[in-house]
């Protein structure tokens, strides 16, 4: 609903128009859409209440004038919607005492112009996801805990309602022909949905927030998923242009460890970055960001990463930066890194590096079936120089668990050794898990990198007998 946004040079006589025409509108109008309700308190998730939410919200759509609503900007739609709720209020003399009204005006607003009942969710800032199993069940994490929420939609088709209004505004659609979509809210937070007929029982939404302020390095080590040292040597890794990927699984905070990571490229490089859905909040300004687009309803049109990253290495890029790693784009990355575009960076889904190097094979196997086991990981191995393990917790917490580099290779077999690693030692009476972090003792072979780049570090981080309780 785009043009909620839109202003013109005679609103203000827009507006004027436009309570003139509720006025006449609500002395035309017959009161019967809603009834006096005599229960002289309601809760804001009981039935009386979401009985009565949904009579309004049918009453105000039967009132308002949308091609008028096009010229006014979401300020003044706010002010006139409340303006009428309040009427329609007096009018019904419903038995609402004064912070009920301003529930119902809020909802409303909500609905018209937000995401319906999940709004007040999405300006929570302590949670990270909003996950709706159908109509009825609303689940959020906090803290890395899910957590049961009273909030529901009337029915499925208005969570589905909220579904194309989220996919609408980035150019995507959601229908039984293409009943699986990726997209992204105004802020870059993540949406997934996916319904009937693959979803049995309704409408699935599922949204991985981000923070309006993107973390900085010293949140992570405030929060203890990053020891001092290992942000010391992150920084000196993305400034001395060693390539990296960051392995994990889903919602161990890769793609926050990956905006961290950037944030140390100097402000004078060009970075393109190419995702599904665009995610990554660079703060450096010369900042290109590519996007993929699925097939339209003819199966045509669609534009694949792997195709993006072809043509990412005709723009000039001093870094490319994969959101995730996930197909056949594993060959033209391993490449681009391999040519001259050192430092770039990108995420994948494994548990342990080691998997995330066969994966990463597996996926060069999907580009051509030309390219022998061997020389598949001699790319990998000239490509990569560090993997870095990410895990979330059984507390909920994510922390980075393991640091390897790669050395080269033995044979058909990629050599790798662990640099820091996070050793588990047990799980306190409140559930929290204990552990510390400290330096294998190994000396790596990038350090002379480091040190070639004026971004060298003293031998002591890499001193084992150092432990860092996290």
């Amino acid at each position: 609903m785009g043009f909620f946004g839109k202003s013109s040079s005679s609103s203000n006589a827009t507006a004027d128009d436009l309570r003139a025409s509720l006025r006449d509108s609500a002395a035309a109008t017959t009161v019967a859409a809603l009834r006096p309700t005599p229960a002289p308190e309601m809760d804001s998730f009981s039935p009386a209440y979401l009985q009565l939410k949904q009579k309004m919200h049918r009453t105000l759509l039967e009132r308002v004038d949308l091609e008028r609503l096009q010229k006014l900007n979401a300020e003044q739609f706010r002010r006139e919607l409340s303006t009428l709720v309040e009427r329609i209020v007096e009018e019904q003399r419903l038995a609402v005492n004064q912070a009920e009204r301003r529930q119902l005006v809020q909802d409303m607003q909500n609905e018209m112009l937000g995401l319906g009942p999940i709004e007040p969710l999405l300006e929570d800032p302590t949670i990270s996801d909003i996950l709706v199993n159908t109509c009825s069940q609303v689940y959020v994490e906090r803290r890395g805990k899910l957590e049961l929420t009273p909030i529901t939609f009337d029915d499925n088709e208005h969570l589905l309602k909220v579904i194309e209004k989220i996919v609408s505004r980035v150019g995507r659609r959601v229908d039984e022909s293409s009943p699986m979509v990726d997209a992204r809210l105004p802020d870059g937070s993540r949406v997934n949905a996916i319904i009937p007929p693959l979803a049995i029982d309704g409408p699935i939404l599922s949204i991985r927030r981000f923070s309006a302020k993107p973390l900085s390095i010293n949140d992570l080590v405030s929060k203890k998923s990053v020891p001092p040292p290992v942000a010391q040597l992150l920084e000196s890794l993305a400034k001395a242009k060693v390539n990296i990927i960051i392995s994990g699984g889903t919602g161990s905070g890769k793609t926050t460890l990956l905006n961290v990571i950037s944030g140390f490229i100097p402000a004078n490089e060009r970075i393109v970055t190419i995702e599904d859905a665009a995610e990554l909040q660079l703060q450096q300004p010369h900042v290109v960001r590519l996007e993929t687009r699925p097939p339209n309803i003819e199966g045509k049109g669609e534009v694949s990463q792997r195709a993006l990253v072809k043509n990412a290495l005709r723009m000039r890029p001093d870094r490319i930066i994969l959101g995730e790693v996930r197909g056949a784009e594993a060959l033209d990355m391993l490449q681009a890194m391999n040519t001259g575009h050192d430092g770039s960076l990108a995420t994948i889904h494994a548990n342990t590096a080691r998997d995330a190097l066969s994966r990463l094979e597996n996926m060069v196997g999907m580009a051509t079936a030309n390219l022998g086991i061997r020389a598949t990981r001699q790319q990998i191995a000239s490509a990569i120089t560090v993997v870095i393990q990410i895990a979330r917790m059984t507390d909920g917490t994510r922390k980075l668990i393991s640091l390897h580099e790669l050395t080269g290779m033995e044979g058909e077999i990629i050599t790798m050794q662990e640099i820091f690693a996070f050793r588990r030692t047990g799980v306190a009476p409140d559930g929290k898990v204990l552990g510390h972090f400290a330096a294998t003792g190994l000396h790596p072979q990038f350090d002379q990198r480091l040190k070639e780049f004026g971004v060298g570090l003293p031998d002591e981080i890499y001193d084992p007998t150092r432990i860092f309780d996290i």
